[in-house]
């Protein structure tokens, strides 16, 4: 399991910048995990729980992959909920990648490129509730990706496209971050 004080000592050290929404995603993250003992428990809905994505670079580094979310219905990156046999992190987000869209990874250790606390809406057993969101980068190491069972569908998102102005400014700020801190593929 993810030690707290380990990933604290990540999302401090993440550089916000001039950037105000990640910057408060940052303290709602550093509050969750000093206030209390199961920041990973999907069942803890006050005050949420952390989860992790992964933003996925087309090796051309020109788009980045998204998955249709079921239950939401839309576009989103792919991840989920951190699990007890992800050791860091970015463990949970390769695997959801893996799990949502069959894609092959770069799984190094995933630098990370955005924060964002945002609500998932109610349904039956959960109320609303906040995921705190922590956004590791990589790359594809092919443009190969198909939905499974979890996702409608997957596509790649060229930053400029009409279906990338409707998606939230954090995905679309964690996408430059990660042009930034992901290297390119070795010729």
């Amino acid at each position: 399991m993810i030690d707290p004080a380990d990933l604290a000592r990540l999302v401090e050290s993440f550089p916000t910048l001039n950037d105000g929404m990640a910057r408060k995603s940052q303290e709602l993250v550093l509050r969750l995990l000093e206030q209390t003992p199961r920041p990973y428990s999907r069942k803890q809905f006050e005050p949420g729980h952390i989860t992790c994505t992964g933003l996925i670079l087309h090796p051309d580094r020109d788009s980045f992959l998204l998955v249709h979310h079921h239950r939401l219905d839309r576009w989103l990156l792919p991840g989920g909920h951190v699990e007890a046999e992800d050791a860091q992190p970015w463990d949970t987000a390769i695997r959801e990648v893996r799990e949502e869209t069959g894609a092959s990874i770069v799984s190094d250790v995933l630098p990370l490129a955005g924060i964002d606390v945002h609500g998932i809406p109610a349904r039956k057993q959960e109320p609303y509730h906040l995921h705190h969101d922590l956004i590791f980068a990589t790359r594809a190491l092919t443009a190969e990706a198909s939905p499974t069972e979890e996702v409608r569908a997957v596509a790649w998102c060229e930053a400029g496209s009409h279906q990338a102005s409707s998606l939230p400014e954090s995905i679309l700020l964690s996408f430059s971050r990660a042009l930034a801190l992901v290297p390119k593929a070795r010729a």
